[in-house]
């Protein structure tokens, strides 16, 4: 990821001056342990399966991933041009950690992971993405996940 200072002076500004949403209440709540948790990866990598529909600049809906889709199948289709995929391309995980969840069910440290994971583009502004948001939620909750873990990007 790109530092600010190393971004040209205009994209500089314009960064600077993005509005930044006020959150009127905490979405945190308590709950099991998280070896009882079924949980969910939520990325906003822009993340799709082969043959989906690549995102574009300004999306915001969101591509759905079956917890059972090989790792050769899901592709990056992210927009920015100041994101290094070099990561990416070398371990999945580290955007997408399916396999290091498996790893702590295994282990006994995560109760189960969810049948469907979900990927955002991050390059979008947020405030069009809350319909999804809350469809994606809604999803979630059909699926019994009660813990998502978020890899921002």
């Amino acid at each position: 990821m790109v530092r600010m200072t190393d971004l040209p002076p205009p994209t500089q500004t314009s960064m600077a001056n993005l509005e930044c949403p006020v959150f009127t209440s905490t979405p945190f709540v308590s709950g099991p342990p998280l070896a009882k948790r079924r949980v969910a990866v939520v990325t906003s990598a822009g993340l799709m399966r082969r043959g989906e529909r690549p995102f574009v600049s300004g999306d915001t809906d969101y591509r759905a991933i079956a917890a059972e889709t090989p790792a050769d199948q899901i592709l990056m289709s992210h927009v920015s041009v100041n994101f290094d995929r070099t990561a990416f391309q070398r371990d999945i995980n580290v955007v997408f950690p399916i396999e290091r969840l498996r790893a702590m069910v295994a282990a006994g440290l995560v109760g189960s992971v969810a049948e469907t994971h979900y990927s955002f583009m991050g390059a979008s502004d947020p405030r069009g993405m809350e319909a999804n948001a809350r469809a994606v939620a809604g999803r979630l909750k059909a699926d019994n996940v009660d813990a998502v873990l978020l890899t921002p990007v």
